[in-house]
């Protein structure tokens, strides 16, 4: 009989026809027995679904929180970082695709508890789910999740959006999630370039995350040139994030550095990044940022009311914090929408390789 590795699923329902649909991405995989989803990770074994890399962990690090990024919740902070194989996408220019595009059940063997004691272990003040697309592991995060936030730790997804469905699954325990349009989210795009038909299931995430839950959201756009760098879809991105999200939502537009299957294509002209800045700003948005550029002042947060610096930065370090204990200017006393401030040890280093055992 054969060995089934994992733990059973929870996002699926039962078709008519016996088959089971996948909830935990808007592909909706349809499975019949046997069969595993686009993903990699989930299989129908005979009538239930499978979740294969429950209690896997392919990588492992404890990163600042800035890394992800997040840079309005919990700034300053150590985050223990971790991923399985498999993903819901195919970005043709992903920067982990040794594990992401790994259709393969592999991993160190592990537990939601353990997990939990490493992250306090190495100092870190909360755990994020990245490097692939945390949603296909749903049920394994929820339960790390709920352990963590009850020892006092922080949850972050760094994620596509693509799951509408795993909302209630993930109101249980996630703090923050940093969503990634990619591309400025135009439709042709997402359809060559990364296997995604329709972006339209990322913005109802977003609804539902902003309607139904109390998580923190802050929005990046991997700009491609040459092929995802179109100013009008930026456009059309920003005034939605205004519109629905409101202007207090953080955006980073990210340098693409070519990797993967797109090594033929150039950095992102800092000028492409300037002017989706630029064309954000115009549309309300008070928090946007360039990244991947270490030392671009559009890495700094600049209070919107006087103009001054308030959070100064480089790359994944702050090098100045100017707000007061309740995140007022203090060149104004604006209220800036950032939630916490840097821990005393903020300064140290935040990059630690992990070793399970």
């Amino acid at each position: 009989m054969e060995e089934i590795s994992g733990k059973p699923a929870r996002l699926f329902r039962i078709l008519e026809d016996g088959r089971l649909m996948c909830t935990a991405c808007a592909r909706y995989c349809r499975l019949k027995n046997g069969q595993i989803g686009f993903c990699g990770i989930r299989r129908n074994v005979d009538g239930t679904l499978y979740l294969l890399v429950y209690g896997k962990v392919i990588s492992a690090h404890v990163d600042p929180i800035e890394k992800k990024p997040v840079t309005h919740y919990a700034p300053g902070t150590k985050i223990f970082s971790i991923a399985t194989t498999g993903c819901s996408w195919m970005c043709q220019y992903c920067l982990n695709f040794d594990i992401s595009q790994r259709r393969k059940v592999e991993g160190v063997d592990t537990t939601p508890e353990k997990i939990v004691k490493m992250a306090k272990k190495y100092g870190s003040h909360g755990i994020a789910y990245t490097y692939n697309e945390p949603s296909i592991y749903m049920e394994f995060a929820h339960d790390i999740g709920v352990i963590a936030r009850r020892e006092g730790l922080i949850n972050v997804f760094v994620t596509n959006g693509y799951w509408p469905d795993g909302v209630e699954e993930a109101k249980d325990f996630l703090d923050a999630a940093t969503v990634d349009f990619k591309g400025n989210g135009e439709v042709e795009f997402l359809r060559k370039y990364v296997g995604v038909p329709d972006p339209e299931p990322i913005f109802q995430t977003l609804l539902e995350l902003k309607n139904k839950s109390k998580v923190h959201i802050e929005i990046t756009d991997l700009v491609v040139p040459k092929i995802g760098d179109s100013l009008e879809a930026a456009n059309k991105l920003v005034k939605w994030v205004y519109d629905n999200l409101g202007p207090d939502i953080p955006i980073h537009f990210l340098r693409f550095h070519p990797d993967y299957r797109l090594l033929h294509l150039p950095l992102t002209p800092v000028e492409t990044l300037e002017k989706h800045y630029e064309l954000a700003r115009k549309a309300g948005l008070k928090y946007v940022y360039i990244g991947n550029v270490p030392g671009h002042p559009y890495e700094n947060t600049y209070c919107p009311e006087c103009g001054k610096i308030v959070v100064e930065r480089r790359g994944f370090d702050i090098l100045g914090w100017h707000l007061d204990g309740e995140n007022k200017c203090r060149f104004c006393g604006y209220k800036i929408a950032i939630h916490g401030s840097p821990p005393p040890d903020y300064r140290t280093s935040r990059f630690i390789p992990v070793f399970f055992k």
